[in-house]
């Protein structure tokens, strides 16, 4: 568990530190990117808590739901409707339904072992 919150705070520091700027005709791709990671990182940790976690799943969702997220980003740029806005209403309702879900596992977990302590 200390591994990913370590390298978590490593890519933070470096993130922080670095002089990388990303120009702003590219932040809706970069943001839509960020909100499909994020939803496959919570969806995993709530595959981890149900006992169904597989890498491969993992590793492929979220790298297709990136690229997915941003070619729909790319594509109503270039068609002139906010295809974005769609992406990210369907991702932040998953991410906030696997945030409800990983909630619920977690007070249950913590229930169940306050029973049997």
């Amino acid at each position: 568990m200390w591994l990913p919150v370590l390298s978590l705070i490593i890519g933070l520091f470096l993130g922080y530190i670095s002089e990388l700027r990303i120009p702003p005709e590219y932040s809706n791709y970069l943001s839509i990117a960020v909100l499909a990671a994020l939803d496959t990182l919570f969806g995993g940790i709530r595959a981890q808590l149900q006992g169904t976690f597989e890498d491969k799943v993992f590793i492929s969702g979220f790298f297709f739901n990136i690229l997915l997220a941003a070619a729909l980003a790319y594509l109503g740029v270039h068609l002139g409707i906010d295809l974005y806005l769609a992406a990210i209403f369907a991702f932040g309702v998953r991410l906030f339904n696997n945030i409800a879900v990983i909630r619920r596992l977690i007070i249950s977990k913590w229930n169940d072992n306050r029973k049997k302590a």
